[in-house]
C-alpha cells in the first residue's frame, strides 16, 4: 500500500510539473499584432509561438511611462505592457532577445535590460493608440527621463518601433 502511495504521489508531482512549466496560452480573437517564438514554454499555435493581439496584451502588467526620447518632442505618455510581464508570461527562458520591426530591421536586447529598467511595449501615447506613422503598433521604450545613462546609441538602436516579432534566443 505503502509504495501505491509514493507512486501516485509521484506522478501527481510529474503531472503538476510538466503543467507548471508549459501552457497553453488563449488564442488571439483580434488582428495579430505580436509573435514571440524561441526559447519559450507557453504557446498558442501549432508552430510553439505565442500570438497576442492588443486585448491580450492589455491584459499583462501595464505601466506608464513620461519620457522624453530622441524621436520626439518634448515629454510624452506612454502605456503599454512591461516587457518582463510578457517574457514571464510566455515562459521565456533566455537571456537575449531578437526584436524585429515591421519593415524587418531587428535590435539584440538583453532580457536583463527588461527587469533592470522596467521598459515597456507602448501601445499608446498620450492617451491614444499607436498606429504605425506614431511608431505603432509596439514600441520597446526605456525610461530616458527617468535615467540619463540611457541616452545613447547603444540605447536608442534597442529601441525598436513598429514591433511585429520578439524571438527568445
Amino acid at each position: 500500500m505503502k509504495n501505491k502511495i509514493v507512486l501516485a504521489v509521484g506522478a501527481a508531482c510529474v503531472v503538476f510539473a510538466s503543467w507548471s512549466q508549459a501552457a497553453q496560452l488563449p488564442s488571439p480573437t483580434g488582428r495579430v499584432i505580436l509573435t514571440v517564438s524561441g526559447n519559450i514554454t507557453n504557446t498558442n499555435t501549432t508552430n510553439n509561438t505565442a500570438e497576442f493581439d492588443r486585448q491580450m496584451l492589455q491584459g499583462l502588467d501595464l505601466a506608464t511611462l513620461d519620457t522624453t526620447t530622441p524621436w520626439t518632442e518634448g515629454i510624452n505618455s506612454y502605456e503599454g505592457p512591461l516587457l518582463k510581464s510578457l517574457l514571464d508570461y510566455v515562459g521565456a527562458k533566455s537571456s537575449s532577445l531578437s526584436v524585429t520591426a515591421l519593415n524587418d530591421y531587428s535590435a539584440s536586447v538583453p532580457v536583463k535590460d527588461a527587469y533592470d529598467y522596467d521598459t515597456i511595449l507602448a501601445m499608446s501615447l498620450n492617451g491614444k493608440s499607436m498606429g504605425v506613422r506614431e511608431k505603432g503598433p509596439l514600441f520597446l521604450l526605456y525610461p530616458f527621463s527617468q535615467n540619463p545613462s540611457l541616452n545613447n546609441e547603444v540605447i536608442y538602436n534597442r529601441s525598436v518601433w513598429q514591433i511585429k516579432a520578439i524571438n527568445v534566443e
